[in-house]
């Protein structure tokens, strides 16, 4: 399917087929806009909201650093303080830092790929809510002294309700926890997107790099997000009912905490930063006018800083009491991860010294973000360095680090990413003058904040102090940094005020301002480009300049609506062939709804008020299987036309299918979380001197929940295969009993242990076996709900051999929860023995 001599399509295109495509893709309009589920209506939901919280978090900021211009100031209590520095650190790093990234993805992947949207437009609408809903509900508990005050990493036993028995504590674990599966849900959608829904002939060797950037990180959310959502639900159980999983009185440990944040905190520093660098990788050959330089070696420099990412959670425990080993290979690891970040770095420089740059603003935080981030990279190596870190951990010069990786490596390739993109939403650019100023205010700014923090530190200045005595050596580095901090807020405020208005004016087209390479500057409408192109090479626009032309007249894949919907193309994930025509679902309300439901379940739980949070999370399931009952439909032909003499299936099944490969994905991020409970239960074993504990005892017995267990995903092989001979009765029967089989295998394991005493309350160890259970019994309500569903749409009628994908996937996660169930059983039973016990 190339193109060497001609076209998909010849002219002229059929008349009202411009119309159709825009009918079929209009979006809403007054008060149903909250409806919408476009990329291009989400994308700026998101990114306006994401901005409003980097503003919220930057003013909480402005106030600490008031705090501390002068010493003994009195400005705050040291309370307040506490909240303070915990809703800043907790607002930048979760409702600003990942979905700003996410948002940015969201809005520019589509039209960057030549898709026409991302394959689940509705799970990005529930993404962009329940960050929305539950962000703006975490962020005003400020006002009523609600809010948590164990600094943003939350740890015990600071956090425990011995030492923290309000509820802010609370907030931040059921309130940043439920955002989290926000940014999971987001990470799901976009690596579909980017795996099945390129431009036909985008093999992986010619993606956009921000592409490859977008995915490894999506990939870490996967692997690194659910640590932390396991981690709050230990300290959120241990709260509630008491289940010592970090008390060391009863045979927990504070460092457990530790471990499973730091597996998160640390990947999602590179998580941040690897989206931002493929935005800067994006710009920089464009600003300097030439092809990259080194396009290979910067995408296994991405994956190189993904994959070392996971060896440094300790990076950040090396004052904890970890053995020799654990922290020289940290150590090690910590000077590996500048290699791969290094790479990029002289990639960059070697393109903007190969090619002459045009000294606009983009370029102007382009530069600016190469000097902040490199001195952010080189601290963090004297960091990694165990004697120095030992002197300097804790203090000042750590703040000063953090910020410098952070904003060097996020906040100025963001806004060079404005100044840049700016022009695809209404097509005007923003003033180069004030840029310039904005940029000027920034970057000094940023310097005179936080560059007098090194040296603070170095004097002996700790971190998390809200006051401090004259005479210390620290005032003048704290007079200067306060009035860096607000030099810098006011050249953030300049670019969005600038912002605002200039996305005020009238619309038009938006052209190609900076003559880029890449596919969001085709001519673009509320479904994306009118036809889906072709692409040979990496820099389309560059290698084919009539590219935009041909485009717009419909003369690549797919120019219209096949099926008087929307549509897209899915493509295979390595070479990009043309696989099959997706059809996508139509705005709606059914993920506003949901997502409202899950905030409130959650936020609800916070209050303790356990019925109207019940009810929200029942609101939540129910509008989830209304959006999802619309789909997964027959299709009205068995093909579809999408070129000249060119058909594709209209429907696929099992591997074929995009949305198989999403569940597997969800099954991985499911089994990341059992994994850190089974990892929880492990560590707290092998700090026993017996185990199980005195007064603990394992449970008999085993093989009839495993047996059942087993027995359920075989059934559900047999639902699948009647279904494949038609045979709707004996598909029900294996789906209720599969249902049987599940439940009653997790509920005869609870049995057991509960009949050989299980007392979670009384040790650690009881109470990581408790968490494994709870987690199962989570999992039978799961598939109790999945296989009714599956029941309901075979009853209907829509359960058939061409609209599969509701078994094939509940089936999946049926053989995904048998898994985790035997594996369970197999630690809980056979750890102690193989311990020695």
């Amino acid at each position: 399917m190339s193109l060497p001599d001609g076209l998909p399509n010849a002219l002229p295109r059929p008349a009202g087929e411009r119309e159709a495509l825009q009918r079929a893709w209009e979006p809403p309009r007054g008060w149903r806009r909250l409806s919408a589920v476009n990329n291009s209506q989400i994308g700026v939901y998101y990114l306006a909201t994401a901005l409003v919280f980097f503003v919220l978090a930057g003013i909480l900021a402005l106030i600490m650093r008031a705090q501390l211009a002068l010493p003994g100031s009195t400005l705050v209590t040291a309370g307040t303080y506490n909240q303070l520095f915990t809703m800043h650190g907790s607002v930048m790093m979760f409702l600003f830092a990942v979905p700003v990234v996410e948002a940015v993805a969201v809005w520019l992947l589509p039209n960057m790929l030549g898709a026409r949207d991302l394959p689940f437009p509705r799970l990005s609408a529930y993404a962009f809510w329940a960050y929305a809903i539950g962000g703006l509900a975490f962020f005003i508990t400020i006002f009523f002294g609600a809010s948590p005050d164990g600094g943003w990493f939350m740890y015990p036993p600071l956090t425990s309700k011995e030492f923290s028995p309000g509820i802010g504590a609370d907030w931040w674990l059921l309130g940043i926890g439920f955002i989290e599966i926000s940014a999971i849900a987001g990470a799901i959608e976009l690596i579909i997107g980017i795996l099945f829904t390129r431009a036909p002939g985008m093999t992986l060797m010619k993606m956009p790099l921000f592409a490859w950037a977008v995915l490894v990180a999506a990939l870490m959310v996967i692997f690194a997000f659910p640590a932390l959502i396991a981690g709050t639900l230990l300290l959120e159980l241990e709260r509630a009912f008491d289940w010592p999983f970090f008390i060391a009185a009863r045979g927990g440990d504070p460092l457990l905490w530790q471990h499973l944040f730091w597996f998160f905190g640390h990947p999602e520093v590179y998580i941040i930063f690897l989206p931002a660098a493929g935005m800067v990788t994006m710009m920089v050959p464009v600003m300097a006018g030439t092809p990259l330089v080194g396009y290979r070696a910067i995408v296994w420099a991405l994956v190189a800083v993904g994959a070392i990412s996971f060896l440094l959670w300790m990076h950040h425990m090396f004052t904890a009491g970890l053995g020799p080993l654990a922290l020289h290979v940290t150590s090690v690891a910590s000077f590996a991860v500048a290699i791969p970040s290094g790479v990029q770095v002289f990639a960059w420089i070697a393109t903007f010294w190969k090619g002459r740059v045009r000294m606009h603003a983009p370029a102007l935080f382009l530069l600016g973000f190469h000097f902040v981030f490199v001195l952010g990279g080189l601290t963090g190596v004297m960091l990694a360095v165990l004697p120095f870190d030992w002197q300097a951990h804790d203090s000042y010069f750590v703040v000063a680090h953090l910020h410098y990786v952070l904003i060097g490596g996020l906040v100025f390739p963001l806004f060079a990413g404005i100044y840049y993109w700016a022009p695809l939403y209404n097509g005007h650019r923003l003033s180069e003058r004030l840029a310039r100023w904005s940029f000027v205010l920034m970057f000094g700014g940023f310097n005179l904040a936080f560059f007098p923090m090194h040296i603070a530190g170095l004097a002996g200045m700790p971190r998390r102090v809200y006051t401090y005595a004259d005479g210390l050596g620290w005032t003048l580095w704290n007079l200067l940094s306060t009035a860096g901090a607000f030099i810098f807020a006011a050249g953030v405020l300049l670019c969005l005020v600038d912002l605002v208005r200039t996305l005020a004016r009238a619309e038009r087209e938006h052209g190609d301002p900076w003559q880029a390479d890449s596919l969001e500057w085709l001519p673009q409408g509320d479904y994306g480009v009118r036809s889906i192109p072709q692409i040979e090479a990496r820099a389309p626009l560059w290698q084919r300049p009539t590219l935009a032309q041909e485009v717009e007249q419909g003369r690549h894949w797919l120019p219209g609506t096949v099926f008087g919907g929307r549509e897209t193309l899915v493509t295979s994930p390595v070479d990009a062939r043309i696989r099959h025509l997706l059809r996508l679902p139509g705005d709606g309300w059914s993920p506003f709804i949901a997502a409202a439901g899950t905030a409130g379940f959650f936020l609800l739980l916070t209050v303790y008020w356990i019925v109207p949070a019940v009810i929200s999370g029942l609101i939540s399931v129910v509008a989830m299987l209304v959006w999802l009952w619309g789909s997964d439909l027959p299709p009205l032909r068995a093909t579809a036309a999408i070129g000249a003499g060119v058909s594709v299936p209209t429907v696929a099944a099992g591997r074929a299918s995009h949305s198989w490969w999403a569940t597997l994905i969800l099954l991985a991020v499911d089994a990341t979380i059992f994994a850190s409970f089974a990892f929880a239960h492990i560590h707290v074993s092998m700090a026993l001197d017996v185990c199980p504990p005195p007064g603990a005892s394992l449970p008999t017995g085993g093989l009839w929940p495993a047996g059942l267990l087993l027995a359920a995903s075989a059934l559900m092989v047999w639902a699948q295969r009647s279904l494949e001979r038609e045979r709707q009765g004996w598909l029900r029967l294996a789906v209720v009993l599969a249902m049987g089989a599940a439940g009653g295998a997790i509920g005869l394991d609870l049995l057991t242990h509960l009949q050989n005493g299980l007392a979670p309350r009384a040790d650690a160890w009881s109470a990581t076996v408790a968490a494994l259970l709870a987690w199962q019994g989570f999992h039978a309500l799961v598939l109790l709900v999945m296989g009714g569903y599956v029941l309901a749409r075979s009853w209907a009628g829509r359960l058939r051999t061409n609209a599969r994908a509701t078994l094939d996937n509940t089936a999946l996660m049926f053989h995904g929860v048998v898994a985790q169930g035997l594996i369970g059983m197999a630690l809980v039973r056979w750890l102690p023995a193989w311990m020695g016990g």
